[in-house]
């Protein structure tokens, strides 16, 4: 499967914080969710791969070039933390400049959008709320058909109706099997919906990427009392936490840990469950 984004060995260093040689693959056509908690290294990453920071170590490549060339501008679109437009301007004024950045901008489709979405075009941005921000953002990013969608924290700030339209719009995207996303966020329950891959970062490091399928299908999740626990070997499982009363264990192939303990309950994991565990677990 052909990659439309390469990250390999990325490292970058500063006084408190390091990336460790990050590597990332990207196929087209598909939804990977980068999750991890704060200061894990997500927007960092993002940035790096943007060339918005430039001091690194590693080789980054979109669509099979290096991410310096000027192939970027054009078949990118980027939802960032921070708001990129000036406030003072009204949603309508943001037609008029990207027409001019972007040679395939689309303003049919972002004047539909914005109806679909309830933004009024004559209505000036510093009076928007965050979640119409992002609104906005994101139908900017998307209304000049790019083929990578680069998303940092996109639903940050919607409420569940608007989050889910925004799904249903992320999904609509990468129908042509050309396209793929690369979105970040902390709300891992968007993902268990439209992603196709997970990658996981914590404190600077990839700790896991792979299918969602793949997890949610044979990870899992054991609840258990000291005396099971001090039962397993440590081959057995990833990480464990001791709660006040009991254990959560994460176990990778749940299959293969009921054939060993068969009186023992293994639930299946959610993304949420699978990063406190990561993080916090033993």
């Amino acid at each position: 499967m052909e990659n439309i984004l390469e990250v390999k060995n990325l490292n970058k260093k500063y006084p408190a914080f390091a990336l460790k040689d990050v590597s990332i693959n990207l196929p087209k056509g598909v939804i990977m969710g980068f999750i991890g908690e704060n200061g894990s290294g997500k927007t960092t990453t993002i940035k790096a791969i943007l060339n918005i920071i430039k001091d690194y170590n590693g080789q980054i490549k979109l669509f099979g070039k290096s991410n310096t060339e000027e192939v970027v501008k054009e078949d990118i679109g980027i939802v960032l933390d921070d708001m990129f437009f000036s406030e003072i301007l009204l949603i309508k004024d943001i037609d008029l400049i990207m027409k001019g950045i972007f040679k395939n901008w689309d303003r049919e489709m972002f004047f539909q959008y914005l109806d679909k979405f309830n933004l009024n075009k004559g209505q000036k941005i510093k009076t928007l709320s965050k979640g119409m921000k992002k609104k906005l953002e994101i139908i900017t990013a998307i209304s000049h058909h790019p083929k990578l969608l680069i998303l940092d924290e996109p639903t940050s700030g919607l409420d569940p109706v608007a989050r889910n339209e925004v799904m249903e719009l992320f999904q609509s995207f990468i129908q042509n099997e050309e396209c793929s996303i690369f979105f970040s966020t902390h709300i891992t329950t968007d993902l268990e919906h439209i992603a196709d891959y997970i990658t996981f970062i914590s404190n600077g490091e990839i700790v896991l990427s792979k299918t969602k399928d793949e997890i949610m299908d044979n990870y899992g999740i054991v609840k258990c009392s000291e005396k099971d626990f001090n039962k397993f070997q440590k081959e057995d499982y990833l990480k464990c936490r001791k709660n006040k009363y009991d254990y959560d264990v994460l176990v990778e192939n749940r299959k293969e840990f009921k054939k060993k303990y068969k009186e023992l309950v293994i639930d299946k994991i959610t993304l949420e469950d699978l990063m406190v565990l990561m993080i916090k677990g033993e």
